[in-house]
């Protein structure tokens, strides 16, 4: 018998379970979790992820990016699906949560719906997107890009902090890079797309909410700044004569603070800086700064870039060195699909829980999503606004409500939504 609507719910058991199963898979020696893309810990979780897929009853494949999927059949063969999920992969020394909640808050929506007996309309598509962090340098959000068809011939052969190309990571994951168009969905494919994640911010946790209905995802761009002045002894060298690539460094690193501290972005951080030869008694001779910048307005983005390219110009005149500011394509912001984030809202509002409208800071899957399909976002608390790190942590009791207020957001959707022609299995696997 099917269960109603206001039956369904998920094991909160089994989703806190799955959670610390998977930290356990990386855990570094230091504190936190280290599951950097493409690597064995990485490739160890997504299995299990696959394994526990099967059990589901999912029908379960990866693709030739190293996604991986589990598709929960529905009843209209013609009915494009809805997807939900987020990443495995890690930052170094990362906490159990920034990804693995919302894949496994995806599964666990998933198995209610088989234990209840309870069939949607629409394929429901349970997704793990491969590299969403960048690990090693390679470009971030790689696995939603090849499903968006967004991933070039120039990511692929990009080299990483090892010198490898992304196409030998994907390769050695298990994954195609030749058959990499192979990953695309057309959008004719996808009626919408759901993540939870968690807030990886103060705001919820300050405002004692528990769950937050996203309204848009930051605009950001990545450069780095290669500093060149003159090796030369530190002993020797009079001060007024030095070529002092570090000084130049420094003064940048205090630009881009002034960035946003003067208000012509939202955030700018210099998060890496390197200065060689790295020697103490040597003038550095070189030096480089890794700067993101993030806004909700493209085009500040891009004006705030210019600003900096011109301070940039100043402090190489004023150092006698040089800089080079590389910048990477702009991820402009992106809006989410309102009729999506209404089927949230209500979906907490059923469930009794507060919540609050924001907007994201940081870049997710579904901001990549949102370019062939309405997309939306869940976010549940971080306790003290703390990601990336170690002692990142959420409320069980909050965990398992986001993952209940995905379930019902799900069906809500499924009920919904006007769908086009489309036939299951007409473009490969999916």
């Amino acid at each position: 018998m099917r269960s109603s609507v206001s039956e369904l719910q998920v094991s909160g058991e089994l989703l806190l379970e799955r959670i610390i199963r998977l930290s356990s898979i990386g855990a570094d020696p230091e504190g936190g979790v280290t599951r950097l893309a493409y690597s064995p810990e990485d490739v160890r979780a997504r299995e299990l992820t696959a394994d526990w897929m099967a059990e589901a009853g999912l029908e379960v494949w990866i693709d030739p990016a190293t996604n991986l999927f589990g598709r929960l059949p529905g009843s209209d063969p013609d009915a494009p699906a809805v997807m939900t999920g987020s990443h495995l992969d890690s930052v170094v020394r990362a906490g159990p949560l920034d990804g693995p909640a919302g894949v496994m808050s995806a599964l666990a929506a998933a198995h209610a719906l088989r234990s209840a007996g309870t069939q949607l309309r629409h394929d429901l598509i349970v997704v793990a997107f491969s590299n969403e962090e960048g690990a090693k340098g390679t470009p971030g959000m790689v696995g939603s890009k090849a499903v968006t068809g967004a991933l070039t011939a120039r990511d692929l052969s990009s080299l990483d902090a090892d010198g490898v190309t992304l196409s030998e990571r994907i390769r050695g994951a298990g994954g195609d890079p030749a058959r990499i168009a192979d990953a695309a969905w057309s959008p004719e494919r996808l009626a919408a797309f759901f993540e939870l994640h968690i807030e990886q911010g103060p705001v919820l946790h300050a405002a004692d909410a528990r769950i937050g209905v996203v309204t848009g995802i930051t605009g950001q761009i990545s450069l780095t700044a290669t500093v060149t002045g003159a090796a030369n002894h530190a002993g020797t060298t009079p001060m007024s004569s030095r070529q002092d690539a570090a000084v130049a460094a420094a003064r940048l690193v205090l630009a881009v603070q002034d960035l946003a501290g003067d208000g012509h972005v939202r955030v700018a951080t210099a998060g890496t800086l390197t200065v060689g030869p790295g020697v103490r008694n040597v003038v550095p001779g070189r030096a480089t700064v890794g700067i993101d910048i993030r806004d909700d307005c493209v085009e500040r983005i891009r004006a705030g870039v210019d600003v900096l390219d011109r301070w940039a110009a100043d402090i190489a005149a004023s150092t006698d060195t040089t800089i080079e500011l590389h910048r990477s394509t702009v991820q402009p912001p992106v809006m989410m699909d309102q009729t999506l984030t209404g089927h949230i809202a209500d979906s907490a509002d059923a469930l009794g829980a507060s919540r609050l409208t924001l907007s994201s800071g940081a870049g997710h899957d579904a901001q990549v999503m949102a370019a062939i399909c309405p997309s939306a976002m869940i976010f549940v608390p971080s306790i003290d606004g703390i990601s990336h790190a170690p002692t990142e942590a959420t409320a069980p009791r909050d965990l398992v409500l986001g993952a209940n207020v995905l379930l019902r957001a799900l069906v809500a959707t499924d009920s919904s939504t006007r769908t086009r022609n489309f036939r299951r299995g007409q473009a490969g696997s999916a």
